[in-house]
């Protein structure tokens, strides 16, 4: 009687434990108990919709196009708010979308590294951009420029990395110099990222438990942003009343599955690529505050030395969030479409 009682005690503690690391589906927009439509989407090769908004002068007006990628916990609302004095001056279109998982773009279970620069390009074929365009990332949404600059460097005018995230299992960098970049962040984000790299499926239990600390950033702590960030949060979220459409869907297939795919391992390493315009013909830029304390500037100064093409701009005393102060995204937008600083 006592084996069978902990045999049963045994099988019920993995039910358990294997219903505790199940996501719960996602509330996929237009569902009968998901949100509501209510942005303009593209339908994907593979059924999935892409949710997208438009900005700045006409299409068939521009002469620059950008295809905007936003950050981690963020989403197509989170536009580049250019002067419309520099909109008008150098003609530019901006259209910004749904990761996949974000707002209202379907989520995508099979997501990658690649899958993320075709989804771009198939966005750009749609909405008729052209043989060629530029795109702007933001902190995660600058590793998918990374993903564009390996897997359609053909369709790029141009390129900008706007305090782009770093993935520490990236082939090529240094051990001592990975391992101290790692350590200078809390403990319980160094163990989202061990969970994200390692054990991939338990990202959700990880995320989700209340046993222990797990990511701040997921919590919007403020613990992890610098001084000179603090300052601008209140202008961030005076001017965010989209907040609650970003993670409507559910956190498991955007911010879970951001985690997976930006800390998992690659298909390949950024410190390994060529230079996308060996003629010129474009520029690739990475924009990083020396003050960073969710992206260690240690990190982004090594990966451009190692890629001598890349125009590298280090913003004494900024933190990570520093493209929200006054000016700086004309500044970002007119060095990659004319270089001028």
């Amino acid at each position: 009687i006592f084996t069978k009682t902990l045999l049963v005690l045994f099988v019920g503690a993995l039910a358990w434990a294997y219903q505790a690391i199940q996501p719960p589906p996602p509330k996929t927009c237009g569902s009968p108990d998901g949100p509501p439509i209510t942005a303009s989407r593209i339908k994907l090769r593979d059924g999935r919709h892409l949710a997208y908004k438009e900005h700045g002068v006409p299409l068939e007006a521009a002469k620059y196009k950008i295809v905007k990628v936003h950050g981690f916990d963020s989403c197509r609302l989170d536009a580049v708010p250019l002067s419309p004095e520099l909109v008008e001056r150098l003609g530019i279109y901006v259209v910004s979308f749904d990761r996949p998982g974000y707002g209202e773009s379907d989520p995508n279970p099979k997501r990658t590294v690649k899958s993320m620069a075709l989804d771009i390009e198939e966005l750009a074929n749609q909405l008729r951009l052209g043989s060629k365009f530029y795109v702007i990332g933001i902190s995660m949404g600058g590793q998918v420029i990374w993903s564009c600059l390996k897997y359609i460097p053909h369709r790029l005018a141009g390129a900008t990395l706007v305090a782009p995230a770093v993935n520490y299992w990236w082939s090529g960098f240094p051990t001592n110099l990975s391992n101290q970049a790692y350590q200078q962040m809390l403990p319980q984000d160094q163990w989202v990222l061990r969970v994200s790299h390692y054990a991939p499926w338990l990202t959700y239990w990880w995320n989700t438990q209340k046993w222990f600390p797990s990511s701040s950033v997921i919590a919007n702590s403020i613990d992890i942003f610098s001084s000179e960030d603090r300052k601008l949060l209140m202008k961030i979220s005076s001017t965010r009343s989209h907040a609650a459409q970003v993670r409507q869907q559910g956190e498991y297939e955007s911010l879970h599955r951001d985690l997976i795919v930006g800390f998992g391992a690659w298909e390949f390493s950024p410190l390994e690529l060529g230079n996308p315009f060996p003629n010129n013909e474009g520029s690739v830029h990475v924009w990083h505050g020396d003050e960073d304390r969710f992206v260690p500037v240690t990190l982004q100064r090594y990966i451009a030395e190692q890629l001598p093409w890349i125009r590298y701009h280090e913003l004494p005393g900024a933190g990570h969030l520093f493209m929200v102060a006054d000016g700086m995204w004309d500044n970002i937008v007119k060095t990659l479409l004319v270089g001028e600083k």
